[in-house]
C-alpha cells in the first residue's frame, strides 16, 4: 500500500495513551476484588476501558463492601492516584508529541475522562502546552466509543477529521476515531494489548520506541 499524505494534526487519547492510568487502576480494583475472595476478570474490565458506564466494577463485590461503598470507594480512589502520581509518561510518548510538535503537526486530545483530571496530569509533566485543543468529557453529550469527542477536537483545531491522524490505546478509543473520519494507530499497553482490534488498524506493538517516524510509517503516512 502507497503511503497516504500526511496528517495536519495528531488527536491523542490521555489515560493509557499518554500516560498509562489505566494499567495501575486495574491493578488497584483486581486487589480489591481478592481481598474479597473475587477475581476480576481482564475481560470485563476492558469493557469499560476509553468510555464511562460499559461496565460497573461494584457489582461483582459482595454484599458487605456495597454496604461500605462510599468508605471503601475514597480509600480505593486515593490509593490510585498516589500510585499514578508516581508514575512516568509512557516511555517515548514526550518524543514523539515534542517531535510531531517541531515537525509542525498540531496536537490535540480527546479523551473519555474529564477536563480536571487530565490538566492535572498534563500540567504534572509539563505537556499541556504542547496541546493546541483539548476536547474532554466535560464538552460532549456522548463519549467513546461515539464519535463526537474526535468530531469536536478536530472542529477545534478548525480541520476536517479525515486530515488528523488518532492515536488510540483502546477499542473505544480506536471506534470512536475511526467513526469520526480520523485516520487511527493503536499504540496498546498491558489492558488493552488483548482487545480484538480490526486487523486493519495499524497498530505499534513495541510503544512509542520508534519514536514519531516509526509511528507515521506504522501508520502508513508519508513523509512530512
Amino acid at each position: 500500500m502507497s503511503p497516504t499524505a500526511p496528517p495536519k494534526a495528531l488527536i491523542f487519547d490521555f489515560d493509557g495513551t499518554i500516560l498509562d492510568t489505566e494499567t495501575r487502576e486495574f491493578h488497584h480494583w483486581q486487589s480489591l476484588y481478592r481481598e474479597h475472595g473475587r477475581e476480576l476478570a481482564l475481560s470485563d474490565w476492558q469493557r469499560g476501558i476509553g468510555t464511562w458506564d460499559a461496565f460497573d466494577p461494584w457489582a461483582g463485590l459482595p454484599e458487605t463492601v456495597l454496604a461500605d461503598r462510599e468508605r471503601v470507594r475514597l480509600g480505593l480512589h486515593e490509593r490510585i492516584v498516589a500510585d499514578i502520581a508516581e508514575q512516568d509518561l509512557r516511555p517515548g510518548v514526550r518524543a514523539v508529541l515534542k517531535g510531531a510538535a517541531g515537525a509542525g503537526l498540531r496536537l490535540a486530545l480527546a479523551t473519555s475522562s474529564d477536563r480536571a483530571w487530565v490538566t492535572r496530569w498534563l500540567e504534572q509533566h509539563r505537556l499541556l502546552d504542547l496541546f493546541e485543543a483539548l476536547a474532554t468529557r466535560d464538552d460532549v453529550r456522548r463519549v467513546k466509543p461515539d464519535p463526537e469527542l474526535y468530531a469536536l477536537a478536530a472542529s477545534r483545531l478548525g480541520l476536517r477529521p479525515g486530515e488528523c491522524l488518532a492515536v488510540e490505546d483502546s477499542l473505544n478509543g480506536a471506534t470512536a476515531a475511526v467513526a469520526a473520519g480520523c485516520r487511527v494507530v493503536v499504540v496498546p499497553n498491558d489492558v488493552t494489548r488483548t482487545q480484538p482490534f480490526p486487523p486493519e488498524w495499524p497498530r505499534l506493538e513495541d510503544g512509542y520506541a520508534g519514536g514519531l517516524e516509526k509511528l507515521l510509517r506504522v501508520a502508513g503516512v508519508g513523509p512530512l
